[in-house]
């Protein structure tokens, strides 16, 4: 057996390609943008734009992460508590129609809740676009040589082409320095680019001009009670060189310049958990501009070098692709001739680039379009579901090298608590907190208005999930103080909640749903409700599992953590079916819908960990008919979520097979709400359909859990490395217990394996069957070959 060990090695140990080579890392297209979903995300984790790239008329949508709509409501449905032992009753005899009938009338929200996504005018609220920069050229509309372009590796989008016989150049891109949009505009001709600049809104704003080089954009969202909400404000202003300008309503008119400098702020004054507000929104668009007024090519550096800092952390080649097509040619071509694995290592690189952009420490969550809508009426609301979607957003955070990215889920999370104590007292009686299935930036805990999934109450556990998982992946312990008080609340509500079913005498969750999932009763009726189905089951087990290690590492809460150790005990066990499959229910309900998008019940094979090949082989084997019986189809990211699924179960084929559906490319038209038919639209946002972000994060995830594994306490190496990606290296990758590592390996088999200890903690590492164990010392990096392997196995 080998051992070679590296102190103070840098933490990216192989070499990064500089910024510009390969040209891999980018998406490109030879026309301007017809569609949102062909136009080019920009974002600075609060600013967002949309560049269409339109010649001689450029459109781009603009967003702000606090752009919401409604206000704090009370939504606690007073006496429901009263209804739950009746509920409970049923449901223990079998009566879930009349259980869940119950629910309807007594167990859910109070007032029209979500309004069935569209909340826009409701005090729930949605998430709303900022508005549109317009802007309108003054050449001929015949262009050539056309190119748009969005750099993944410096964050910067461009547009170029000729008309006229002068070539014309945009360079845009969203600056956290600077807090603004930043727009170059450049003519070859001296004194050839004309132009008139404007903002609109379709309600609820209005426009004025504030001297001659600036517009204010002002108003305020609908508070959903007949009153003003959220007041907001963007502010245009733009500087040229040769030529004159003036500013009027209508916009800002540029007359014979050879270059201009547009420069877009933004803010709100809402005031939650995030750091983001601004008592005097105009004001502080003013305050932004006055740092932002600065020589192109200094805020051009400081922009590349704050992106970098994230992004340069984490690299991955996995071949040769074709890059040379537009990315919706490449799409088109992968799917019909396949052999383009740099388009896998292109999607996680994007999936990146757009938590990068859309997620900030200080800030609020990507939501369920990111920070992009083009809609006042956002799909959903453009909230954060905590039934898997939000969850999934950030499932690359720590694997990918992001962990600090991941703060603002973990704000939402802790800012729940409050609001959801007083919830679980309303309709439990419960000690602790409890957050269900949606949320909003008003924090929104109650059940949602039906029961048929508004009755999911595991909304909080699955959040709290990703508190321990931040633990796990930094050993952060001052962060785990923090947070404890969080996750133990949670776990005391579940705690509290629990009771005994009669068959088996485990302790469940009553009422609960599958998430979204609805079975056939006996006699052929519909139902949704149910007691402690597995995801529930799963769920709890880790969150009563995650307090108790908390518990002991802080010292602190022994009783409790005695109480929970008993109860866990007693949860319903994750059991397999007559026909071999894990079971969704308690009972062996027939499905209604056989392949719903859903997957719920395998939440303890990923994200969760209680089912592994290794461990739980006749589970796993459950999971994987299961997994055959639902189906490779579905929206965008059931796709993504059955890649993790497959990559877990070590199936790399598989996993790809999912990837390459998840790839599928979806028109740029299909923006209705299906719920089959998801894959990728032109600019690579995921299609549920319509355009829902979480499949991107999701198979950015899935494709690194194919590559590198790290839960109960093992790395596992290439675990699901399919046939197509024989060679291939990644850098950067985080590993939980404090590891870094850095992977290559060819012909299909490990070349090396650097793993650099940041905790100094014991390493433990699986290849091919065989584990093999290193202590270690912080800093020190630990160098792995096959052959380490090879000779374990014949010890």
């Amino acid at each position: 057996m080998t051992r070679r060990t590296l102190i103070a090695f840098p933490a990216a140990l192989l070499p990064v390609p500089e910024p510009g080579r390969p040209r891999g890392l980018r998406l490109w297209f030879r026309e301007p943008a017809r569609h949102f979903t062909q136009s080019l995300p920009l974002g600075n984790g609060r600013l967002g734009a949309m560049v269409f790239g339109g010649a001689p008329a450029e459109r781009i949508v603009l967003n702000e992460s606090s752009m919401w709509s409604g206000s704090v409501q009370d939504a606690d449905l007073e006496g429901a508590a009263d209804a739950l032992p009746e509920i409970r009753r049923l449901l223990m005899e079998g009566r879930n129609a009349e259980a869940e009938h119950l629910v309807n009338r007594h167990f859910v929200c109070k007032g029209k809740g979500s309004g069935h996504a569209r909340g826009k005018d409701l005090p729930y609220g949605c998430y709303q676009t900022l508005g549109d920069l317009r802007l309108e050229f003054q050449h001929p509309a015949e262009t050539s040589g056309y190119m748009r372009e969005l750099d993944l590796e410096t964050a910067v989008a461009r547009v170029a082409y000729e008309a006229g016989g002068a070539r014309f150049e945009r360079e845009i891109f969203a600056s956290a320095p600077a807090q603004a949009l930043l727009i170059r505009l450049a003519c070859s001709r001296p004194g050839g680019l004309s132009f008139r600049a404007w903002l609109s809104r379709a309600e609820r704003a209005s426009v004025r001009a504030e001297g001659e080089r600036a517009l204010l954009l002002a108003g305020a969202l609908a508070d959903g009670k007949g009153g003003d909400g959220v007041r907001f404000a963007a502010r245009l202003e733009v500087d040229a060189e040769g030529g004159k300008i003036a500013a009027s309503e209508d916009g800002i008119r540029v007359e014979g310049a050879t270059t201009a400098t547009l420069r877009l702020t933004a803010a709100t004054n809402y005031v939650r958990f995030a750091r983001l507000s601004a008592q005097d929104p105009a004001a502080a668009c003013l305050a932004q501009q006055r740092l932002a007024r600065r020589p192109w090519q200094e805020l051009k550096r400081a922009h590349i070098a704050d992106y970098r800092k994230w992004f340069a952390r984490f690299w991955l080649d996995l071949g040769p692709g074709r890059d040379e097509l537009p990315t919706p040619e490449r799409l088109r071509a992968a799917q019909e001739r396949g052999g383009d694995a740099a388009l896998a290592a292109l999607y996680c690189q994007y999936g990146r680039y757009l938590l990068i952009s859309s997620s900030r420490p200080g800030g609020l969550p990507a939501n369920l379009q990111g920070i992009w809508a083009e809609e006042l009426q956002t799909p959903w609301n453009g909230d954060w579901h905590l039934n898997i979607n939000v969850q999934m957003n950030y499932w690359p955070a720590e694997a990918t090298g992001l962990s600090e990215l991941h703060e603002p889920l973990l704000a939402l999370t802790a800012s729940l608590a409050q609001p959801g104590a007083r919830t679980a007292r309303v309709y439990y009686n419960a000690r602790g907190w409890v957050a269900h299935v949606i949320t909003n930036a008003w924090g929104f805990t109650a059940p949602g208005e039906q029961a048929s999934w508004g009755a999911t109450s595991s909304g909080s556990g699955w959040l709290c999930q990703h508190l321990w998982e931040h633990f796990l992946y930094t050993g952060d312990l001052g962060f785990l103080r923090r947070a404890y008080p969080v996750m133990r609340d949670a776990a005391r509500f579940y705690a509290d909640i629990l009771v005994e079913e009669p068959k088996h005498g485990w302790l469940v969750t009553a009422p609960a749903n599958s998430p979204e999932n609805s079975f056939l009763l006996p006699d052929g009726r519909r139902a949704a409700v149910c007691l402690g189905p597995a995801f529930d089951m799963q769920l709890l087990r880790y969150l009563f599992g995650a307090v108790m290690e908390a518990s002991r590492l802080l010292g602190v809460d022994e009783e409790f953590r005695r109480e929970l150790e008993t109860k866990r005990a007693r949860l319903a066990p994750s059991r397999i079916a007559s026909d071999g499959r894990l079971m969704e229910w308690l009972e062996e309900y027939r499905e209604a819908e056989p392949q719903h998008r859903h997957v719920s019940h395998l939440w303890g094979l990923h994200p969760g960990s209680e089912i592994t090949p290794e461990e739980t082989p006749e589970l796993a084997a459950a999971a994987r008919k299961s997994l055959e019986a639902r189906g490779d189809g579905g929206t965008g990211w059931s796709l993504a979520w059955k890649v993790s699924f497959w990559a877990r179960l070590g199936d790399g084929d598989r996993a790809l097979r999912l990837l390459r559906n998840l790839l599928q490319p979806v028109p740029a038209s299909e923006s209705g709400v299906r719920v089959t038919g998801g894959g990728t639209y032109d600019n690579l946002f995921c299609a549920h359909p319509p355009f829902q972000i979480d499949g991107n994060f999701g198979g950015a995830a899935g494709i690194v859990e194919m590559l590198l594994q790290s839960h109960n306490g093992v790395l596992r190496l290439l675990p699901a490395l399919p046939a197509e990606w024989k060679d291939g290296r990644m850098t950067g990758a985080r590993a939980r217990g404090g590891f870094a590592v850095d992977l290559a390996w060819r012909s299909g088999r490990l070349e090396e394996a650097r793993i650099r200890s940041l905790l100094g903690r014991a390493l433990r590492v699986r290849y091919a069957g065989v584990t093999v164990e290193r202590p270690t010392r912080a800093g020190e990096t630990v160098l792995l070959t096959a052959r380490d392997f090879a000779a374990r196995r014949t010890d």
